[in-house]
């Protein structure tokens, strides 16, 4: 690939169609193509591994965030560039970790916890905080009949008690899985007869699943984004560097 590569070159080498491949162009996924005198686009290796970077983000974070990530990563530092890498694995790292909480969750509900040892309740507050969640959202599914919190007080403040909260984490992990309002009502329903545990249960399973697929998107996504990196010159090679050694000790 030291030759310049055409547009159907990269699309092939990348598994995209040539429009796609001008689109990623137009939309600064892709660094600037050089143009020939006859007006026609001539693109190289690093192209080529941008479009694949591209191609293992979008499945790992989806192509909104993954055309933000590699329209920024260009022109920042090198330490930018590697910390933005890095959320991304972090906020897949939380969603598994939200997932399995939901599974333990789960597990509370069918083992029946009853009522809530002294100090084991959750204000909205704290609850929303636990979820990675506003306090708006805790008051929407409240109104979907999704969760039955408890009121206390003159003021009548919600109060989440153990069951409530396991509640609360199971409709947080499917609804961050894409389940919709109908489907957790059904969800919801099921768990407080304690008769459709099972199906609650499959859903994160497969969510987890889906997290592991998009992991392994992300850590191939990364070894082209070195290479890109790598190609811009923020990347010392450790071959130019032990070349360099004897050199500079002989000055």
């Amino acid at each position: 690939m030291d030759r310049p590569l055409r547009t159907v070159d990269v699309a092939r080498a990348a598994g995209y169609s040539v429009q796609q491949v001008r689109d990623l162009e137009r939309l600064g996924v892709l660094p600037p193509a050089r143009r020939e005198p006859n007006g026609y686009r001539t693109y190289d290796t690093r192209h080529v591994l941008a479009a694949r970077a591209y191609r293992g983000l979008a499945t790992a974070v989806g192509p909104v965030v993954a055309r933000r990530t590699m329209a920024a990563l260009p022109g920042a530092p090198l330490a930018d560039a590697a910390a933005a890498v890095d959320d991304l694995h972090a906020g897949l790292a939380a969603e598994r970790a939200q997932t399995l909480q939901a599974l333990t969750a789960l597990d509370a509900i069918r083992s029946e916890a009853a009522a809530p040892s002294p100090g084991s309740s959750l204000s909205i507050t704290e609850l929303a905080d636990a979820l990675g969640v506003r306090t708006s959202t805790l008051r929407h599914w409240e109104a979907e009949g999704l969760l039955e919190p408890q009121r206390v007080g003159s003021l009548g403040a919600r109060v989440y008690d153990a069951p409530a909260s396991a509640t609360a984490r199971v409709v947080a992990a499917l609804r961050a899985a894409g389940y919709g309002i109908p489907a957790l009502r059904a969800v919801v329903s099921a768990l407080r007869g304690l008769g459709g545990t099972a199906e609650a249960e499959a859903a994160l399973r497969e969510r987890l699943d889906r997290i592991a697929v998009r992991s392994v998107a992300l850590m191939k996504a990364g070894a082209d984004l070195a290479a890109v990196l790598d190609g811009a010159g923020r990347i010392p090679s450790p071959v130019r560097r032990r070349a360099a050694g004897p050199a500079m000790l002989g000055t």
